[in-house]
């Protein structure tokens, strides 16, 4: 009986950890993906796998009671429900929403924050100066900001936000198909570990900073892998929709050493993506070269 007590005390303290909870790995349009007949979506339509939800990550602490979301997914609602479990507060709402840019994974869930389903009350969203204006002065996202559903907080790059005493988020400016807005990663930084989210990038070349340093300084980073390789890319120009392909990002960090390998977890996959597949070659590959895929309800004590 008073082993059961001691294990109970250290899962209650575990539990009780600022922690990044991961609510969803998949890229914007989901899997399966609306027009898809491929074998990666033809049977989910009829069976669908409810793990499988746009990417977000979970920012709470169940001992004060305060959660963070970010990005507000077609998904939001389920998402939210999720965050609420882990955090142990009364209700949905989080205490603020963080967004990256404005392509439709990262962005419309903001939609329900509004009179039609939750009617929020001045919610702060966290965002960049083009993202704020592009909400501002664009329907229906600026009837959101008129009836003071949210309230938008400017970030600036490479500054960071203080969310309490030993929690902080940094956004970083990131190269990307920047047609609305901005596109950022974030730092987000604990009591004793700091996070690197970038779910979208062009190119790491194409980046003034370097991604194999900053790895190097962080404890668990969570990475573009939207494409595993050039061969999903069937039937439009890579120049479109450009991403790092996790055989490149593999190729540029396999001369790390495994401590900062092991950091990164892969995330945002397309609905093609064989890593979605647990049992894939492509999964093998990854977890054998010491890399790690990011998993529905995975969780990053921070």
């Amino acid at each position: 009986m008073t082993a059961l007590i001691g294990i109970l005390i250290v899962f209650q303290s575990l539990q009780a950890q600022t922690s990044i909870i991961v609510l969803g790995t998949i890229q914007d349009a989901g899997s399966p993906q609306i027009g898809c007949t491929k074998d990666c979506c033809k049977n989910l339509f009829n069976q669908p796998d409810h793990s499988r939800q746009v990417v977000s990550l979970g920012l709470y602490n169940s001992t004060k009671k305060i959660s963070y979301l970010f990005e507000a997914t077609p998904d939001i609602s389920k998402q939210l429900r999720m965050l609420k479990e882990y955090s142990k507060t009364a209700t949905d709402i989080p205490n603020g929403v963080f967004l990256t840019h404005a392509h439709i994974g990262h962005y419309t869930g903001l939609m329900f924050l509004g009179k039609e389903a939750m009617s929020a009350k001045q919610l702060p969203v966290y965002a960049m100066p083009k993202m704020k204006s592009f909400l501002e002065q664009n329907g229906p996202w600026s009837q959101l900001v008129n009836q003071q559903n949210i309230q938008i907080q400017t970030l600036s790059d490479n500054q960071a936000i203080r969310l309490g005493d030993s929690i902080s988020v940094t956004p970083l400016l990131v190269p990307h198909r920047d047609e609305y807005s901005e596109t950022v990663g974030y730092i987000i930084s604990g009591p004793s570990k700091k996070l690197l989210f970038i779910p979208d990038i062009d190119k790491w070349e194409k980046w003034s900073q370097n991604i194999n340093h900053l790895i190097e300084k962080v404890d668990y980073a969570l990475i573009d892998a939207t494409f595993f390789d050039a061969a999903e890319i069937n039937n439009r120009p890579i120049s479109e929709i450009p991403h790092p392909f996790v055989t490149e990002s593999m190729e540029r960090f396999k001369s790390m050493p495994l401590k900062d390998k092991q950091k990164i977890h892969f995330i945002h996959f397309n609905h093609t993506n064989p890593l979605i597949n647990n049992k894939s070659i492509a999964t093998e590959k990854v977890i054998k070269a010491g890399f790690n895929i990011a998993q529905p309800r995975q969780r990053f004590v921070l």
